[in-house]
């Protein structure tokens, strides 16, 4: 691997040249793209000058050890080889995470559906709970969340809800939790004490962007109804309701959260756009997937992937065998333990994959 870096130092001092050229700073498209790269090779480069800096003290140590004949240099020599080992085999490992290859979406917002499964009224009530807990992490990394459509229960909670989340490296942090959630515990409506198991599943997209999907308007269909839940005076007198049908595909997106028609339509078509577009990303991974399966971010929504038992104060994740007793804190959006041991298993079996060697 170490050849290749001699490669990737001249493609970041290309890219820092193109930054510094007029003509692509009057293309924004360009512009945003080459700046893209740029940041995301920095940090790569920049473990590289450090691996390369090790690498050359640790020859110039082993030279002393070699030819040296003053005893009091070479046990100089000796010490400094024995430190800069450790402090080398980690950096090694750091730059074998950076050379994974990024997924290109793990960089977009990300539109999250959760959906009550069995359990009735209790399903939708922990349809709510996952919602707050990731509103509350949305809030916590300094995200937006925005409400798309929702269904709400009869005794509270959603039987469905569709919200964006948008913000740096959304999706690639999102996309852990699609799958069947399940929760474990006693309902407010069971008199004789017993716990339910109840569930909910989730789904997160990559929000596409304009260019990802082309959409030709003709192949949708547009309906408009009156609005239910709250919402204002305006709600059930107005058609400001949309739905959206791509007459092709059969996909549908739907939007009632706002007052205005228009601001409907918008948010309704970037849900269709993205349920397009992971129409068409989940035909490519699942040719992906037949060369290399991996245990973490198949996305796989019949997949029981966690669950949060309330009689112990325990939330586990199936996919790594991850228990952690700090239910209530995970529920207040404190999810970044769950995510990073994910991420670290997903890095580790794509680091399997790739083999790579210095």
């Amino acid at each position: 691997m170490k050849d290749k870096f001699p490669v990737i130092k001249q493609r970041f001092r290309e890219l820092s040249d193109k930054l510094a050229d007029p003509s692509v700073m009057a293309d924004q498209k360009q512009y945003v793209k080459i700046s893209k790269e740029y940041k995301e090779l920095k940090p790569l480069v920049e473990k590289i000058e450090e691996f390369e800096l090790l690498s050359a003290r640790m020859d110039e140590a082993k030279e002393v050890i070699r030819t040296e004949t003053d005893k009091e240099l070479v046990e100089m020599a000796k010490d400094e080889l024995s430190a800069l080992g450790p402090e080398l085999e980690k950096l090694t490992e750091e730059i074998k995470l950076l050379l994974i290859p990024k997924d290109p979406e793990d960089a977009k917002n990300a539109v999250v559906e959760i959906r009550a499964g069995t359990g009735g009224d209790e399903a939708a009530l922990f349809a709510g709970d996952l919602f707050r807990m990731y509103t509350k992490y949305a809030e916590k990394k300094g995200w937006k969340t925005e409400i798309v459509d929702y269904n709400e229960g009869t005794a509270g909670g959603f039987k469905e809800i569709i919200f964006n989340i948008s913000g740096p490296d959304v999706y690639g942090t999102m996309k852990y939790e699609a799958g069947v959630h399940r929760v474990q515990r006693v309902p407010q409506t069971e008199t004789q004490g017993r716990v339910h198991t109840s569930a909910a599943t989730v789904m997160v997209l990559p929000e596409a962007e304009e260019f990802d999907v082309e959409i030709n308007m003709k192949d949708i269909r547009k309906d408009l109804f009156m609005s239910s839940g709250p919402g204002g005076q305006s709600v059930n007198t107005t058609y400001s309701a949309v739905r959206l049908t791509h007459i092709p595909t059969g996909i549908t997106a739907q939007c009632q959260d706002q007052k205005s028609q228009h601001k409907n339509f918008e948010k309704a078509l970037r849900v269709l756009r993205s349920r397009l577009y992971e129409m068409e990303l989940r035909k490519r991974k699942e040719a992906e997937t037949q060369k290399r399966r991996s245990m973490v971010s198949s996305g796989d929504r019949s997949a029981k992937i966690r669950t949060y038992n309330f009689p112990q104060g325990r939330v586990t994740d199936h996919r790594i065998g991850l228990t952690l007793y700090d239910l209530q804190n995970i529920l207040n959006g404190d999810l970044d333990k769950v995510v990073e041991a994910l991420r670290i298993a997903d890095n580790t079996e794509k680091l399997k994959a790739q083999d790579i060697d210095f």
